[in-house]
């Protein structure tokens, strides 16, 4: 997602288009993994010694699940997408670090195959936070804890 100063102008500049998924540097992980480009639609400007960048951001991903290790595939957008950037005096600004911060910001810490309620997970249930559906095991070892007697030390 590189960007030509020379080419915007002043009334600013709208880009869309598809870049390889490779700047991503996912293709190592184990539970995702690109199942396409990443798709963009920003408009772009100048401003004093600036560039700014607004738009969207979209990626298809395949990922395992971390309770069954089913995979299912996972649409990412990003409707919200926005960069700044101080302007250094070189005709050609890349947008491609940023976009890759916000879309890895983006990916779910703990992948599940029902996130869109369209399946029902094979594997162990979430624990919920609420506490009067914690499980006995978990109230066990928390009663444990509870009844470490710790002193402070001086």
């Amino acid at each position: 997602m590189k960007v030509h100063i020379n080419q915007i102008p002043h009334e600013g500049k709208h880009f869309e288009g598809e870049e390889s998924a490779d700047f991503l540097g996912l293709k190592a992980q184990e539970f995702v993994e690109p199942a396409g480009p990443v798709s963009y639609s920003l408009d772009v400007g100048l401003s004093g010694g600036g560039l700014f960048a607004t738009g969207m951001l979209a990626v298809d991903l395949d990922m395992k699940c971390v309770a069954c290790l089913e995979a299912f595939e996972y649409p990412l957008q990003i409707d919200d997408f926005a960069c700044q950037m101080e302007l250094t005096g070189a005709e050609l600004v890349d947008l491609t670090p940023m976009a890759r911060e916000d879309i890895l910001l983006a990916l779910p810490a703990h992948p599940h195959c029902d996130w869109n309620g369209q399946k029902d997970c094979k594997g162990p249930p979430i624990l919920q936070s609420d506490e009067s559906e914690t499980s006995s095991d978990a109230r066990e070892v928390w009663g444990a804890l509870d009844q470490l007697n710790l002193k402070k030390s001086n």
